[in-house]
């Protein structure tokens, strides 16, 4: 039998250290329920895009996004599952896609740290959608998304 705070565990090293992009962003996980999620990251000078401000570059802030939104997706396939098939659904993260993503990008990316969360608009057998928001430290809302992905 498996320890569910174990295998959590795993999961958030995995998320962690060893999806190379997601070091490179410095994305931590921060929490994980059955709500949703929410992973944060710091400015650094490597993810600027706009040097006169300061401020994240859209292509991290869309990265942030769909991370987390692929995240939620992937958490609403193991929730369904039964703790027998657990490895079943661990074998189905390789088959985790993103189909569409809209980013609304809302203020300037400007901040010294930031919080991207996630949660399921539905999920089915083989798509969910999500729904995704980015905070900087501060509490202001910096971009919105929308993500479809392929789970199945």
């Amino acid at each position: 039998m498996t320890d569910p705070a174990a295998d959590l565990q795993a999961a958030i090293d995995a998320f962690e250290h060893k999806i190379p992009f997601n070091r490179l962003l410095g994305l931590r996980l921060e929490a994980v329920a059955a709500e949703g999620a929410s992973l944060t990251f710091d400015m650094r000078e490597e993810l600027v895009g706009n040097f006169v401000r300061g401020s994240l570059h859209g292509g991290v802030i869309s990265s942030a996004l769909d991370t987390v939104g692929g995240l939620v997706a992937f958490l609403s396939v193991l929730e369904r599952l039964d703790r027998a098939n657990l490895e079943q659904g661990l074998a189905r993260l390789g088959n985790v896609g993103t189909i569409d993503l809209r980013v609304d990008y809302l203020r300037s990316g400007v901040g010294k740290r930031f919080t991207a969360t996630g949660s399921v608009l539905r999920a089915g057998n083989k798509v969910a959608v999500t729904r995704m928001e980015l905070h900087n430290d501060e509490g202001t809302l910096i971009a919105v998304g929308t993500g479809t992905y392929l789970v199945g």
